[in-house]
């Protein structure tokens, strides 16, 4: 059994009456408001003397280009190719017609299919002159779908490669680094293939500080970055190279495009929308129900079960009134976004293998620490829909999970040791199942804390 995003537009749920249904209702509020069509319009750069071509890739990329497609002047030429994930490309509009190319590929290791798509576009941009535009439309997954190994890396040894750092707990900055220096087309590389087009990289943001150049892995965006700081975290992380690869890192043969490039000169960059914006947007409606709401930060960053752990104190100072300096008015909504990471843990001998993501493991730690008090609800999801490769976007947390737990005979630390967050929700029917949103602004969390009476 799984709990459905049911809110859509219409009245709000009461929260005191309905808090799941209300928590859901903040969660799809902050996904509408970073739908591509909402921002696009203000950042589309005017139509160029020559052609103008659109590129791009992450969770977002098909919706990206229909918005493009609906804003573009009907009369003015446009085409190109853009990679999403698989089953991520929303249903057109009536009446829009397909301008762009969109294909699918697999997210979070990469598959041939990215690697295609990536090898299209930079045949794509060959040959442009200083009269075309390229629109390259980037959001989050990105860097998965976009893969065109370095010289001397097979597609077998980026999956293997990406599959490590997934489990190593490494934070999305360090990933990319490596990414960056393993690729042909990121950090900055498509960019350089474009010249000497206009480049205009608008972005959806999935990461903490919102730094363009992070997101996925910054194709068209200058690298600060060095092949140095990749060895560091692959050697760290213990990660093995073949030994023409270890040579170019070491070499400096295989470093990106730093800022100040001339390549980068003239180019345009714009963030349309972030995950600050996206827990405003639920703040708003919390106010607008009568609570109190606190957005804490869009960048927290760390371990998802200790996340989970922070939070749960922070909530349960919501809950205590009277306290000296006490930082919360209640009833209130206490929102966070970022992107926190999970380490996966070696499993025992015979153990089933645990299926969850960073949501799910931050729901198993908030509700390990709040044991069950009363008048504390929480949702934990990805503003894509998609926690980690699951069909979910994430879980609720209430009172009684621990006591419905105890009452299936489901063990929350076993479940947490196996990092098995699906199974532990989806036996107590506590998953958030919306579907692929069309968009990106990773981590979404919102606690509602109402008091013991409620």
């Amino acid at each position: 059994m799984t709990t459905k995003n049911t809110s859509e537009t219409g009245a709000l749920p009461d929260p005191h009456r309905q808090p799941r249904e209300f928590l859901q209702a903040l969660f799809a509020t902050a996904v509408r408001s970073a739908q591509p069509l909402h921002a696009m319009a203000a950042h589309l750069p005017p139509p160029p003397r020559g052609r103008t071509l659109v590129i791009g890739a992450g969770k977002a990329g098909a919706a990206m280009a229909q918005a493009v497609e609906a804003l573009w002047p009907a009369e003015a030429p446009l085409s190109g190719l853009v990679v999403t994930r698989y089953h991520h490309v929303p249903e057109r509009p009536a009446g829009l017609a397909p301008r762009i190319e969109v294909v699918e590929a697999s997210h979070p290791v990469p598959d041939a299919a990215g690697m295609q798509a990536a090898e299209r576009i930079l045949a794509l941009v060959q040959g442009l002159t200083a009269d075309d535009l390229v629109l390259c439309l980037i959001s989050g997954g990105g860097s998965s779908l976009l893969t065109l190994p370095a010289e001397g890396l097979t597609l077998e040894d980026k999956q293997r490669i990406n599959r490590q750092l997934l489990e190593s707990g490494a934070d999305i900055a360090e990933m990319n680094c490596v990414r960056k220096h393993l690729s042909r087309i990121k950090g900055g590389r498509l960019a350089a293939a474009c010249a000497p087009a206009q480049v205009v990289t608008l972005t959806i943001s999935d990461v903490p500080g919102d730094d363009p150049a992070t997101i996925a892995s910054g194709p068209t965006v200058a690298d600060a970055g060095s092949c140095a700081e990749a060895l560091a975290i692959i050697d760290r992380l213990k990660i093995e190279l073949p030994a023409a690869v270890r040579a170019g890192l070491e070499s400096g043969a295989l470093e990106t495009p730093k800022p100040g490039a001339a390549m980068f000169d003239g180019h345009g960059l714009a963030v349309i929308s972030a995950p600050q914006q996206a827990l405003e947007a639920a703040a708003a409606q919390a106010r607008a129900a009568g609570l109190h709401a606190y957005v804490l930060s869009d960048e927290i960053e760390g371990e998802s079960r200790e996340v989970g752990r922070v939070h749960a104190a922070l909530a349960r100072a919501a809950a205590r009134p009277g306290q000296p300096f006490q930082p919360f008015q209640t009833p209130c909504v206490l929102l966070s976004g970022g992107e926190t990471t999970v380490t996966v843990r070696p499993r025992a001998p015979g153990a089933p293998k645990g299926r969850g993501g960073r949501a799910g493991e931050f729901c198993l730690g908030l509700a390990q620490a709040l044991q069950g008090q009363p008048g504390i609800w929480a949702l934990a999801a990805d503003t894509d829909g998609i926690d980690g490769v699951e069909d979910n976007a994430g879980a609720l947390v209430t009172p009684d999970t621990l006591a419905r737990a105890c009452a299936q005979g489901l063990s929350l630390r076993d479940h947490l040791e196996r990092n098995d967050a699906w199974t532990f929700f989806d036996q107590l029917g506590d998953l958030v199942v919306t579907g692929p949103t069309f968009t990106n602004v990773n981590d979404f969390r919102a606690l509602l804390v109402l008091g013991a009476d409620s």
